[in-house]
């Protein structure tokens, strides 16, 4: 017999307010609240990979080091959290270690990070690749905290014996924490989930449950929110969201715990 009701949860926007900050390659600018995944939309060949590393490990590497000298000899694992066109993890090995990355471009933006925000819950790196200019434009880091009502949702979600599950571009690193925190098992957790992990995500879910909702802010949610039986849309990271994605939603909410009466209304 098929259960009730399953809620996937995006992460960084969704249970997380983020705050982002990226390193531009071609003048070394620092720059604040960059939507990556809207960077990567916008060219073929394009990819946002995520390094699959504690923050301490990263942190503890030489400045002057490689990028891709550090992921090979620290035995770092890469994920793609989103794409735009062909892009594989093997392509993204390939260009990296024909560039003049170095940790400390990634010290850089995670020093950043923590200098806004001291208190940081989260705190990841990663980088832009685009694979036609065989460059990497961006490195990049978020962190942040979790939504002031992002627990009391989860936790009301189960007592109305509701399974929840995140499906989330970031590491595993960070989700196993945040997770944790909120009281999802792990084997409900989904990592380095691109735009079609999501989906398939979902359509899978739908085989269980008698209903499936997806909850996400960014452009990366947008086939999970057409494969779920209703897809909602969060506004609290305050950023613009494409209208496509509003379009793509049944639901906008503006705080996460009103996926509690979404559900209610069910």
């Amino acid at each position: 017999m098929s259960k009730r009701i399953a809620v996937v949860f995006d992460s960084a926007g969704t249970l997380l307010h983020m705050y982002r900050v990226a390193k531009e390659a071609s003048t070394g600018n620092i720059l604040e609240n960059i939507e990556s995944t809207a960077i990567v939309a916008q060219k073929n060949g394009c990819g946002l990979v995520v390094l699959n590393a504690e923050s301490d490990t990263i942190l503890r590497s030489r400045r002057d080091m490689p990028l891709f000298d550090f992921i090979r000899e620290s035995g770092v694992s890469i994920g793609i959290s989103c794409s735009k066109g062909k892009f594989t993890q093997e392509i993204a090995y390939e260009i990296i270690r024909g560039t003049s990355s170095r940790m400390g471009d990634v010290h850089d933006v995670m020093e950043a990070v923590t200098a806004r925000c001291p208190n940081v819950f989260y705190l990841a790196a990663g980088l832009i690749v685009d694979s036609q200019a065989r460059s990497v434009p961006y490195i990049l880091s978020t962190g942040g905290h979790v939504f002031s009502t992002t627990l009391q949702t989860v936790q009301t979600l189960h007592s109305m014996k509701v399974d929840t599950y995140i499906a989330s571009g970031d590491s595993l690193f960070a989700l196993i924490q945040l997770a944790k925190f909120i009281n999802i098992p792990q084997e409900r957790v989904f990592a380095f989930s691109n735009t079609l992990m999501k989906e398939e995500i979902v359509l899978e879910l739908k085989r269980k449950y008698e209903k499936v909702i997806m909850v996400g802010d960014g452009i990366n949610d947008i086939l999970a929110f057409r494969a779920a039986d209703i897809g909602i849309m969060t506004t609290q990271q305050g950023d613009k969201r494409p209208e496509e994605l509003r379009k793509a939603a049944d639901v906008i909410i503006d705080n996460i715990i009103k996926v509690v009466d979404v559900v209610k209304a069910l």
